[in-house]
């Protein structure tokens, strides 16, 4: 079956065979692995074996794991230079983020990187080392796209350094005067394409508007009303043109993931754009009506941390189970190869991959079942490595023991990530319930374990270990992919917030289905000596509007954003203090700065300290004060999860709706 050895598989005939744990197959050891087995049957060896001590270990992969030699990192930009890119200052950001991170891209010195820019037209550079400056050419033939020079677009960074760093220091001043508003995207993408796929890499695409001219050029979509609540709105959130999959698929067979930054004030069809993403195993970040001067912060953050964090090249990924287990669906952002295999161009910490299990019973004979995942990778330094995690459950013969072990934080990841997919091919509320669906199923089959022996009555029991699950199940209902209507979410946003979630590990999941709220003015107004104190600030609140008192200061932090709260009857000292002048401006237009005093220098670290919990994404601050409408609405009361706003149902109700269709017969 292809297991690698690990903790769990046992040694026999004196330790010249072993057997597999997971297929139970008897195989001879290798001479080069052979060692005596001890008294007990263990390998005398196994204090030099991480593999046989270890549930996670990493293995160097021989030649026959590799195609081809392994690749280096590369990193290629397409970018956006059209009128909205400059006017937003994008172009600018982005040029100076790349600019300052190329010291700590990884890989040195094999690192290997190239530009394209595009508006109506496609602009190669050429950044041959032996240039003093980068020599820029035009193709403005869409339907005939060809690659000039195609040595000297993609260069070694460490050879080309000189090129490059005059490359990004000249693109803002290059396109200032550009008043082009068209839009070849396509053209580019495919261009992009070419230069790329004889190596493979890392895509990053800067996007600014809606792709207007060439192949994938995409039209305004989602203002027909009608189409809400009928039975082809969820066309709207998947790609119109089949152009783009077809990228996606492309892209991938050729080790190229790509990641979307996706930047405007209008509509930019992210269905379309983000599916690049999905297939390729990349992200897509979202930058509604991106202006350099408020945003800028966040997007430096986060393109930086997408170029310096550790990344694994041209990734397969595998799991594999022991007989009586089978994995039937998986879910994330990736493309299947085979049944069972996710081909994945590039792979880093800030993503996670969920799969649904089916289980054979009559299989079923062993007392523990075993899991291995295995990803076969390249690593930035060159060496194709294979890291390997082997787990081993318990199989119970008693329902009940295994939901005291229910993990929440796996069950709602798969259930979010379902109902994001549900999204794609039904209404919105058909995906809110088949959430209560699972729910209820879930907390009924529970039940029915006890009602035979104990009478119940109509009292809602459920195990411990599931307290939260409703809660979470409604907080999927209501968060940005899946809920309301038309008027509550833009499309845009509903479809990059989907595509986010698909891909999020379990805790920042949590996180963003039910935020951080936290009470901070009376942490302010003690005295320093105290900062000690952090843990003691960090105490969650319940997301209900009687947790706000108007006296309080607050943070709203979902791991995306953070939102200060300023009560109305806040000390005006602390609003002065925090603000400096702009105290009593309308909040919309006050950008959080650091005063010169000790209050706001310890609000900043507490900010700090939050965003340094988790580094994937940056929470850039949006102030408002009670009663500030319509932004106190949207901003802070509507993402209180627990809250009965507009249509949908508060905490208490939600329990009552679920705990009736529980006590309901089949």
């Amino acid at each position: 079956c292809r297991t690698y050895v690990n903790p769990y598989v046992t040694f026999t005939d004196a330790g010249r065979k072993w057997r597999c744990n997971i297929c139970a197959l008897l195989n001879d050891v290798p001479g080069d692995y052979f060692a005596h087995l001890d008294a007990t049957g263990r390998r005398i060896d196994i204090d030099q074996r991480p593999e046989l001590t270890k549930g996670s270990v990493e293995f160097v992969a021989p030649t026959e794991y590799m195609v081809r030699p392994p690749m280096p990192p590369l990193y290629f930009f397409l970018i956006d230079v059209s009128i909205s890119a400059i006017r937003s200052g994008m172009l600018e950001v982005v040029a100076q983020t790349i600019k300052s991170c190329l010291d700590e891209l990884p890989g040195f010195p094999r690192t290997q990187i190239g530009f394209i820019t595009f508006d109506s037209t496609i602009h190669f550079y050429n950044m041959k080392s032996s240039l003093t400056q980068p020599q820029m050419m035009v193709i403005s033939d869409l339907d005939d796209i060809f690659v000039p020079l195609p040595d000297d677009l993609l260069v070694n960074l460490s050879e080309s350094r000189s090129v490059v760093d005059t490359l990004l220091d000249s693109l803002p001043s290059m396109f200032q005067d550009n008043m082009n508003v068209e839009s070849a995207f396509g053209p580019a993408l495919k261009a992009a394409f070419m230069v790329m796929s004889r190596l493979g890499g890392k895509l990053l695409i800067f996007q600014n508007s809606l792709p207007s001219l060439g192949v994938g050029c995409l039209k305004l979509r989602g203002d027909d009303l009608r189409v809400y609540g009928t039975d082809k709105e969820h066309s709207l959130r998947i790609p119109e043109d089949p152009f783009y999959k077809q990228m996606a698929a492309d892209l991938t067979k050729f080790q190229i993931a790509v990641n979307v930054y996706a930047f405007s004030d209008k509509y930019t069809d992210i269905a379309s754009l983000g599916t690049l993403a999905k297939y390729t195993g990349g992200q897509v970040y979202y930058y509604p009506s991106f202006q350099s001067t408020t945003h800028g912060e966040r997007l430096r953050h986060e393109l930086s941390r997408d170029l310096t964090r550790e990344t694994a090249w041209e990734a397969v990924m595998r799991i594999r189970c022991g007989k009586g287990v089978r994995f039937t669906n998986y879910h994330g952002n990736f493309m299947l190869r085979s049944t069972d295999l996710l081909a994945l161009p590039a792979v880093d910490c800030d993503k996670a991959y969920a799969m649904q299990l089916s289980l054979e019973e009559t299989l079923l004979t062993t007392q523990t079942v075993y899991f291995q995942v295995a990803l076969l990778y390249t690593a930035s330094c060159g060496e194709r490595r294979i890291r390997v995690h082997t787990l081993a459950a318990p199989v119970v013969s008693n329902l009940s023991d295994m939901y005291q072990q229910a993990d929440t934080g796996a069950i709602v990841s798969v259930f979010s990530r379902l109902a994001i997919e549900k999204t794609l091919s039904h209404k919105l509320e058909d995906a809110r319930n088949a959430v209560q669906l699972r729910l209820v199923k879930a907390l009924k089959e529970y039940r029915n374990l006890y009602a035979v022996q104990h009478r119940l009555g109509s009292r809602m029991i459920y195990p411990e270990s599931l307290k939260f699950l409703p809660l979470y199940c409604l907080a999927i209902c209501k968060s940005t992919p899946i809920r309301g209507g038309y008027a509550d979410v833009t499309l845009d946003e509903r479809c990059a917030a989907g595509y986010t979630m698909m891909a999020l590990p379990v805790k920042k999941l949590l996180k963003l289905l039910y935020p951080c709220l936290i009470r901070v003015d009376e942490h302010l107004l003690k005295p320093s000596a105290q900062l000690d104190e952090y843990k003691n600030i960090m105490k969650r609140l319940p997301l209900v509007a009687e947790s706000l008192d108007s006296r309080g200061l607050y943070i709203f932090d979902d791991g995306f954003r953070f939102v200060l709260w300023f009560g109305r009857m806040l000390s005006p000292d602390i609003a002065m203090n925090l603000l400096g002048s702009e105290f009593a401006a309308e909040l919309s237009k006050v950008m959080l700065r650091e005063q010169d005093n000790e209050m706001s220098r310890k609000l900043l670290g507490i900010l700090k300290k939050l965003r340094e919990q988790d580094p994937s994404y940056y929470q850039l601050c949006q102030l408002v004060r009670q009663g500030e409408q319509p932004r106190e609405g949207f901003l802070l009361l509507a993402n209180l999860v627990e809250d009965q706003i507009g249509g949908s149902n508060g905490y208490a109700d939600w329990i009552m709706q679920i705990h009736r269709q529980v006590l309901q017969n089949p």
